[in-house]
């Protein structure tokens, strides 16, 4: 899966710290054919990505779009197509499918949302479905009822 994680407040606290676990996870979800992309409403945070040490990891940073989704896809030129996110605003993992992690803002030891994620990213790929309580199925296209 093309797998994107948001910046701030879903892998960065607001003093800039990474979230305990992510290079783990990362290293897993790679070893599992899993291609990981970061992608920010806030603009291209490859300086960061650098600065974590997470460069290694990362398949693609692109701009993450806040409002109509599927258009600022293209006009950011995103590319693959999310197959699954992670991050904390709800609406995006709503619309993409994913998980909705709870936001980092202060650096935090004890914080295991990573390792909670990494099952559910496994267990999505291996039933299509998760028992992670911010786990969202991308909404089927054309349903209306």
């Amino acid at each position: 899966m093309n797998i994107y994680f948001d910046v701030d407040y879903t892998l960065i606290a607001m003093d800039g710290t990474l979230r305990p676990h992510t290079k783990e996870t990362f290293s897993r979800l790679i070893d599992d054919g899993h291609k990981i992309y970061i992608w920010s409403g806030v603009g291209d945070r490859s300086t960061d990505i650098d600065r974590l040490k997470l460069s290694k990891y990362v398949s693609g940073v692109f701009v993450k779009p806040l409002t109509d989704f599927e258009v600022g896809l293209t006009r950011f030129e995103v590319d693959p197509i999310p197959d699954f996110v992670v991050d904390d605003h709800r609406e995006i993992v709503e619309h993409f499918g994913g998980i909705h992690i709870e936001p980092l803002y202060f650096r935090s030891s004890n914080d295991e949302q990573m390792k909670s994620l990494y099952e559910a990213v496994f267990e999505f790929s291996e039933c299509g479905k998760s028992a992670h309580r911010g786990f969202k199925k991308k909404p089927e296209k054309g349903l209306d009822f």
